[in-house]
């Protein structure tokens, strides 16, 4: 059993915890509770690499919709449903949980609910397009909420000069989580082909370990993490919904105040729109433009979430070591450097070379924005804050891939014209981010309201 007044013993198998000493910690918070946060990343990224990029997607277009003609479409518009809620509704209750001081038990509710719609996946057979559809608006709308709530507890967390690199060993430790379920996964499909199974067969095994390893690790968290927040509602007042949007109109009727926050959510739009289109569009790119075999394709997944696990970790040290906008800004250049490289590459290993980049650059950006976004939130509207991220981080993933289809289909197909235009994402970003004053948003965030 733990115990609050004596440094725990770990196991050796998260020993990397270690790596922070609680110099990086704000007064009070102790080192399990960052590895309770932490495993929270760990928990739902196998939800995004399973279910959205590697297996589910797939057998969706190809198992559930028998690959029609119209079903990517359709898985298209299945997120993108799921997106225009999560845009519509998160502030809201991201503000809803600041008044009431309920972030950790939001958090557990929308983890069980997003726990047991994708083990509900599994039910998705060939010819139910719509249980799937509607399962996968529901799991992947409870995952976003669960994102943004857990960011919510970063300023929590980490001082103010530690907050990169916080973020970072977070967000790379998410895709070690990913890459473990989407390995077990992987054995288990096949060892289901050697015996001769089908996908519908296999896949909904593996919707079933990914729920499960999503709600195993998501214990850990709850074990581990403190609700610090007592909530600003009045004693003995309910905190509303309404209460919950009046606080979010407040906020938006002192934008001004915190007018280096809404650049960044405004430089996080722009970015996050090509960082949607990597994606979900990589593999597609990669098999229809340079020749990708399957298997070829699953490796570079696999490469990919290295880069990005390995970016993120060293990206968050050097956030705050030399700056947050530079360190972001670096990425960007990166960003547009790989566009410009997968849109000339005529062959595979000139594509690798621009998705090493890519993976790099994939997750520094992402953790980056997580960090600025802690800085720049007041103590008191935590969770509001970052559901406004969540806000931005989702229309951009609408955005983003809809004007890939849309510069494809107006160019009679030609990926590579969309994927150079994808570019111009990322230099929005960069001048989005120029405006931005890091200590004057900081001071923004600490000036009582």
């Amino acid at each position: 059993m733990l115990h609050p007044d004596r440094p725990p013993r770990w196991p050796a198998g998260v020993v990397c915890v270690a790596l922070f000493s609680t110099e990086v910690l704000n007064p009070g918070v102790q080192r399990r509770e960052l590895l309770g946060w932490a495993m929270y990343d760990f928990a739902n990224s196998g939800y995004t690499t399973v279910v959205i990029t590697a297996v589910f997607a797939a057998y969706f277009v190809g198992g559930v919709a028998g690959g029609a003609d119209w079903a990517p479409l359709a898985w298209t518009v299945a997120l993108s449903i799921s997106y225009a809620i999560v845009m519509l509704t998160m502030p809201s209750l991201g503000a809803w949980a600041d008044l009431r001081g309920a972030k950790k038990k939001t958090l557990m509710v929308v983890t069980a609910a997003c726990v047991v719609s994708t083990a509900a996946l599994a039910w998705a057979r060939p010819g139910s397009v719509a249980l799937a559809m509607l399962l996968i608006i529901v799991s992947n709308t409870f995952y976003s909420y669960g994102e943004s709530i857990t960011a919510a507890f970063l300023p929590e967390l980490a001082r103010p000069e530690a907050m990169g690199k916080v973020s970072g060993w977070g967000w790379a430790f998410g895709y070690v989580g990913g890459m473990l379920t989407l390995a077990g996964c992987l054995a288990y499909v096949l060892h289901a082909q050697a015996q001769g199974q089908p996908a519908s067969a296999f896949v909904p095994v593996t919707m079933w370990i990914t729920a499960a390893v999503y709600g195993l690790a998501a214990c850990v968290t709850f074990s581990l993490l403190r609700e610090r927040a007592s909530g600003v509602a009045a004693v003995g007042e309910p905190a509303s919904f309404g209460a919950a949007l009046g606080q979010l109109k407040a906020t938006f009727r002192e934008a001004r105040r915190y007018r280096d926050f809404i650049w960044l959510l405004t430089c996080t739009m722009a970015y996050q729109g090509g960082v949607a289109v990597a994606i979900t569009l990589a593999a597609i790119y990669a098999e229809q433009i340079i020749g990708f075999a399957q298997q070829e394709t699953m490796l570079l997944i696999m490469v990919l979430n290295v880069a990005a696990a390995a970016g993120a970790f060293a990206c968050g040290y050097l956030q705050d070591r030399i700056g947050h906008k530079l360190t972001l800004s670096s990425t960007l250049v990166g960003w547009v450097i790989t566009c410009i490289i997968a849109a000339l590459a005529t062959t595979k290993g000139q594509f690798w070379v621009a998705a090493a980049i890519a993976g790099a650059c994939m997750g520094s950006c992402q953790s980056i924005g997580r960090a600025m976004v802690g800085l720049f939130a007041p103590r008191a509207n935590l969770a509001e804050f970052f559901g406004l991220w969540t806000f931005s981080t989702r229309l951009a993933s609408i955005v983003g891939p809809l004007a890939y289809g849309v510069i494809t289909w107006v160019t009679g197909g030609n990926q590579r014209v969309a994927i150079a235009a994808t570019a111009l994402l990322f230099v929005l970003g960069l001048l989005a981010l120029m405006p931005i004053n890091v200590q004057r948003g900081r001071a923004a965030a600490l000036q009582p309201v």
